[in-house]
């Protein structure tokens, strides 16, 4: 199945006006924050040329792509949770509480939410969870962009007041230099010290 907006169509047919496709991305990560975004696209407008799931774009392509739904999109936002807070709660309930700050953010509103492959039972709001959604749905690609290139900003300025680490290589996932880096300078504010392999 190729990226589209059969899932945004369909929520229109049913009569909701502004459908948001929301992602997370650095939840595998063992530094950082794990960042959400929410975007609800305009569907009277094409969709930028080679939208896809982030992780399947160049960085320079990706932030092309970034500029071009920030410009045309009803509305984006971001949502994120910091180590120190995924230590507290567990990466899958910041990973979801991010995803919540996002979609309280957006104006307008939405109506009707496209989750990758996460359930948000705390919120009322109609949703559905769509495994490897990033993949099919425009919405949810947009917002793994958006979260993507925002993360990525944020961990190459993190990178210049903690240059022992390489962040701006890795962004905090578990590459072998950057496991080499915690062995050799410990772990910092910045590492989720819930992770296997940081302390």
């Amino acid at each position: 199945m190729a990226i589209g907006l059969d899932f945004e169509i369909q929520a229109r047919a049913e009569g909701f006006r502004f459908v948001a496709g929301v992602d997370e991305v650095g939840r595998g990560c063992l530094a950082g924050a794990v960042v959400a975004a929410a975007v609800i696209l305009d569907l009277s407008k094409p969709l930028p040329e080679g939208l896809n799931d982030s992780k399947k774009l160049s960085e320079k392509k990706r932030k092309q792509i970034d500029l071009e739904i920030r410009e045309n999109a009803l509305a984006f936002a971001i949502g994120q949770v910091e180590a120190e807070e995924i230590d507290r709660i567990n990466i899958l309930q910041a990973t979801k509480k991010a995803m919540r700050i996002a979609i309280e953010n957006l104006q307008p509103k939405a109506d009707f939410l496209l989750i990758d492959a996460v359930q948000l039972k705390e919120l009322s709001l109609p949703q559905k969870a769509i495994i490897k959604g990033d993949a099919i749905s425009a919405s949810i690609a947009a917002a793994s962009i958006i979260a993507k290139t925002y993360r990525d900003d944020l961990m190459n300025k993190l990178a210049e007041i903690y240059p022992q680490y390489g962040f701006a290589k890795h962004v905090g996932y578990g590459t072998k230099a950057h496991f080499e880096a915690i062995r050799s300078h410990g772990a910092c504010e910045l590492h989720r010290k819930s992770f296997k392999g940081v302390l």
